[in-house]
C-alpha cells in the first residue's frame, strides 16, 4: 500500500511540466531564450527616447514586480540591450533584504532550456546585503557558458533610491552594465 502511495505520488510529480519551476525562474527563462534575439520578441511599445538610449516596455514581468522594461544603448556604433525588473520597493530595508533573499533562492540553480542548445544552470554565491552600502549586488553565471550564452549576465541588486530600497533583476549584455551605462549617457 505504502508503495502505490509512494509510485502514485511520484507519478504525479513527474508528470507537472517542471518540478522546481516558480514563476520568477518562467520569467526569467523567457527573457533568456530571447536574449540571443536581443529581446526583440519581448520587446513592447517604445517608452522613451533619448540621445543614445531608447527604452522600451518589456512584455515579460516578473510577478509582482512594479515595473519591467528593456534599454537599448548605442555604445561605439553597437547596440547593447539591458532588460531590467524593479520586483520590490519598499522604505524598509529589512522587508527589502528579505524579498532580495527570496528571488536569489527562486534563481539559483535554475535549469534553462534552450531549443538547439544544452540545458545551462544559473548559479551565484549569496552576499548578505548591508545597509551601509547603497547598492547590493550579486551576479549570477551560467553554466556552461556557450556561444552567444557567454556574453548574457545576469544581476540581482539591491539598491537605495531616494531614501527607498529597490530589489531589481536585469539580464543584459557585456562585461559591466554599468559601463554600457555610463558610455551612453
Amino acid at each position: 500500500m505504502i508503495t502505490l502511495a509512494l509510485l502514485l505520488n511520484a507519478t504525479w510529480l513527474f508528470s507537472q511540466d517542471d518540478v522546481f519551476s516558480n514563476k520568477t525562474n518562467v520569467a526569467l527563462e523567457k527573457v533568456i531564450r530571447d536574449f540571443p534575439n536581443r529581446f526583440h520578441n519581448i520587446r513592447g511599445d517604445m517608452i522613451g527616447q533619448h540621445a543614445q538610449k531608447v527604452e522600451y516596455k518589456s512584455t515579460i514581468s516578473v510577478p509582482g514586480a512594479s515595473y519591467c522594461s528593456i534599454w537599448k544603448y548605442n555604445v561605439a556604433n553597437n547596440e547593447v540591450y539591458d532588460w531590467n525588473c524593479t520586483t520590490f520597493n519598499s522604505p524598509n530595508f529589512m522587508q527589502a533584504r528579505a524579498k532580495f533573499k527570496e528571488i536569489y533562492d527562486q534563481i539559483e540553480n535554475t535549469i534553462i532550456r534552450i531549443d538547439g542548445q544544452k540545458p545551462f544552470i544559473i548559479n551565484a554565491q549569496y552576499l548578505t546585503p548591508t545597509e551601509m552600502h547603497n547598492m547590493n549586488s550579486i551576479s549570477f553565471e551560467l553554466l556552461p557558458a556557450v556561444n552567444e550564452m557567454k556574453n548574457l549576465k545576469i544581476d540581482l541588486t539591491l539598491e537605495k533610491e531616494s531614501n527607498i530600497w529597490k530589489v531589481r533583476l536585469s539580464v543584459y549584455e557585456g562585461e559591466r552594465k554599468l559601463n554600457a551605462m555610463t558610455a551612453a549617457n
